[in-house]
């Protein structure tokens, strides 16, 4: 038996997935052609993904040089199989502008109360200048351990 890739989920699913999880690993490419790959808060709104950085973080940095950026998007806890969808496509430059108050608390209200999310972003804007970097899925491809039948068999489940 040859093993390639688990079963992929369903465009439903993927969508439900993209709205549960609370962590991307956002990827752009570092000036010498390695990765840089880290966890980011994003939100999800009319098929895009908006994630918020400094304006002088390394992501903005590998964005403003080369567009192209890989998201994964995953949930594996609680004992539930690891599904979860990767999201290739490039951050939109024309969108790359300055964080508005009302982008912060929109995307910090998916993690906290409206109250805390107002007070957080704030803070975070008081901070440093912010930029936001909007995605643009080309393509996506997925996978869900949970309807593997070969992972199953593999674990003895």
């Amino acid at each position: 038996m040859t093993y390639t890739q688990s079963p992929p989920l369903t465009e439903e699913e993927i969508e439900s997935l993209i709205r549960k999880a609370k962590i991307a690993r956002f990827c752009s490419f570092n000036a010498d052609g390695t990765i840089h790959a880290v966890p980011v808060w994003y939100e999800y709104k009319d098929g895009r993904i908006t994630v918020a950085t400094p304006s002088s973080s390394r992501k903005a940095k590998n964005v403003r040089r080369d567009t192209k950026v890989t998201l994964l998007i995953d949930i594996s806890e609680g004992g539930v199989q690891p599904k979860g969808v990767i999201i290739y496509g490039k951050a939109d430059p024309d969108r790359m502008t300055d964080l508005q108050v009302d982008e912060a608390i929109s995307l910090c209200e998916r993690y906290m109360s409206r109250d805390k999310a107002q007070s957080y972003a704030q803070g975070l804007l008081n901070l440093t200048r912010w930029v936001k970097i909007v995605v643009v899925p080309e393509h996506m491809s997925s996978f869900d351990y949970e309807k593997d039948i070969a992972y199953k068999t593999a674990v003895g489940e």
